[in-house]
């Protein structure tokens, strides 16, 4: 079980990645020899999606300090920590990201006995393996999630939770994906997830390259869907998960919940346990990023409002775990998202 597309590698001391602000038009790799230009692919959208931005931190944290010229212990520390706080700056809402920096950092720590040779090496060994590891989780998500999924279902999806959004196979579209390979017939709606739309031009482009049957619906056709019966299961991703089983995910999110409990409708959030964060307490607590106006008042470089109009454009919203019918992880399924099961599932991640 799988997906052929290769979102992020590590090759010949370099990072390589999809440029996905050229997706769909192109398919391209972009490599990468400084880690400050891995810095700007986070932010800049080249490479997103919370679990592939964790993969995306600890490869370029590794090729940082890889690339440091000093034979002092210190000076590497010192080099390390400084990239390491480049990367924590860039998506502040992304769980993985820190998840990643703090894996990257207890590696420095276990192997500060060796050389700074010795050290390095064994950082980009740590990025390999959660590159590696990430693959693994999001395969395991989808075995745990296909039994939500059933024969002639139509699903629908919200930006992208796909290949493109992890290191491969993705944790929502993992779970439609080991449906669809299991041989149930299954349909998916994908909306378009403005502003950026990652929809449709990711998760439409994963789905068309894998030869799964979907239809493009723009974001506010949704309820019109659920009202008119179309719609079975609704399925998404998380960019971190509060102690409570509130969810942090695209903006827009919320909507489809609100809208999915008032149908009676499944809403089911996939994402690997590196996504909960356990230190907050709910979705109140969770920082929100803010993007650039641009990204409201144009659409690929084309302008579709006025100039000098005021934009607000927060990239996730917050939803209650009311209002989720189960989180799908690695380690399991938990129904009716509660702190309690949350903090037993996380215990697997300590492991």
């Amino acid at each position: 079980m799988g997906s052929s597309i290769k979102t992020i590698f590590w090759k010949d001391d370099a990072v390589v990645m999809i440029d996905q602000n050229a997706l769909p038009r192109e398919e391209r790799h972009v490599t990468f020899t400084d880690y400050r230009d891995v810095v700007k692919a986070i932010k800049e959208l080249t490479i997103r999606g919370a679990p592939a931005i964790g993969v995306a931190a600890a490869m370029g944290i590794a090729l940082g300090t890889l690339r440091l010229a000093t034979s002092s212990k210190e000076e590497l520390k010192r080099g390390f920590n400084g990239i390491c706080d480049q990367f924590s700056r860039t998506r502040p809402t992304a769980r993985n990201l820190f998840w990643a920096i703090e894996r990257m950092k207890k590696r420095f720590e276990d192997t500060i006995s060796g050389t700074t040779d010795q050290i390095k090496r064994a950082l980009v060994e740590e990025a390999i393996r959660i590159c590696e590891e990430d693959i693994a989780i999001n395969e395991k998500i989808g075995i745990n999630g296909r039994a939500m999924i059933q024969d002639g279902d139509n699903i629908l999806t919200h930006c992208n939770a796909g290949a493109l959004a992890t290191a491969g196979c993705g944790t929502a579209l993992g779970v439609v994906r080991a449906a669809w390979e299991e041989g149930k017939k299954i349909h998916v709606f994908v909306d378009e997830t403005r502003p950026v739309l990652q929809g449709a031009r990711l998760t439409a482009w994963e789905l068309t390259k894998e030869k799964i049957p979907a239809t493009l619906i723009a974001d506010n056709m949704a309820g019109f869907l659920m009202k008119q019966g179309k719609i079975n299961k609704v399925i998404v991703g998380a960019d971190r998960i509060a102690a409570n089983g509130d969810v942090a995910n695209k903006i827009g999110t919320y909507s489809l919940a609100v809208l999915a409990k008032e149908h009676k409708i499944p809403f089911y959030v996939a994402a690997p346990l590196s996504t909960v964060d356990l230190s907050v307490q709910n979705g109140d607590e969770i920082p929100i990023e803010e993007r650039d106006a641009e990204e409201i008042t144009t659409i690929r470089g084309i302008r579709v409002a006025p100039h000098r109009m005021h934009v607000y454009n927060p990239a996730f919203d917050i939803t209650p775990n009311r209002y989720v019918t189960a989180i799908i992880t690695e380690a399991g399924v938990v129904f009716s998202p509660r702190q309690e099961e949350i903090e037993k599932l996380a215990r697997h991640l300590k492991k």
